[in-house]
């Protein structure tokens, strides 16, 4: 089994967009990968000029909306910072036991999602609260916000195709159905951890990637060695 990886566009945005944009996203990818019935629900979008689809399952919504509140926490205590977000399905495999290992339960990572955000400071305009702003500074500051709110918009746009271009185009990957009635293959929502300090680089960005995906096909490898690969791939429509 391949691990599939997928690094998508960094978005630079404000605080206070960070919750809208991660729902917007997350949901995208969790809904191109259900499983069994769901009931799809179209959400517009508080701040952009976007819809997008959940799956209409409250339990994976209450789960996705928890991930981004600790999110929110850490951003709060690290302001300015470039992040990533990572969202993995796997597969769940009992590992054959040895003579001195018991019969243990492994993660079997077959897709990986890594949304990159560089989270900034608004800019403050003017000396002080007390302080008046000259008229031309408000009008270039609204300016300047619509300008790069409307940038923001088209990259997330720009991620929300690539996600569509990504599912359509990479389904040999894809383990068997484990369960008709779930709506979602096992997956997890990683974030920074807390006491993470350092400045988030491109170089550092790879690394990880590189790291997790090593992990997928170690895992892959290790389980081919020990089961035959499964009869049937599934097919999304």
């Amino acid at each position: 089994m391949n691990c599939e990886a997928c690094q998508l566009k960094e978005l630079v945005l404000e605080p206070h967009e960070v919750r809208e944009v991660l729902r917007c996203v997350l949901h995208t990818i969790v809904f191109h990968r259900a499983l069994g019935l769901v009931r799809p629900r179209d959400v517009d979008c508080e701040l952009f000029e976007i819809t997008y689809v959940q799956c209409g399952d409250s339990d994976l919504e209450k789960k996705i909306e928890e991930k981004i509140d600790q999110f929110m926490i850490w951003v709060e205590k690290h302001p300015n910072r470039k992040c990533q977000v990572s969202l993995s399905f796997y597969e769940v495999k009992n590992k054959q036991p040895s003579w001195f290992i018991s019969t243990k339960i492994e993660r079997l990572y077959w897709e990986q999602w890594h949304i990159n955000l560089h989270v900034i400071t608004p800019k403050a305009h003017g000396k002080s609260l007390h302080s008046k702003i000259p008229v031309n500074s408000q009008e270039e500051a609204s300016e300047e916000s619509s300008s790069r709110r409307a940038s923001l918009e088209a990259s997330l746009r720009e991620v929300l195709f690539h996600i569509i271009r990504f599912v359509n185009d990479k389904k040999d990957h894809i383990p068997p159905i484990p369960n008709n009635e779930v709506i979602s293959f096992p997956y997890e929502i990683t974030i920074p951890r807390r006491n993470w300090s350092a400045g988030f680089s491109k170089s550092e960005t790879a690394n990880s990637t590189e790291l997790n995906s090593r992990r997928c096909f170690a895992t892959a490898a290790a389980a081919a060695a020990v089961s035959p690969p499964p009869p049937s791939l599934y097919e999304q429509n």
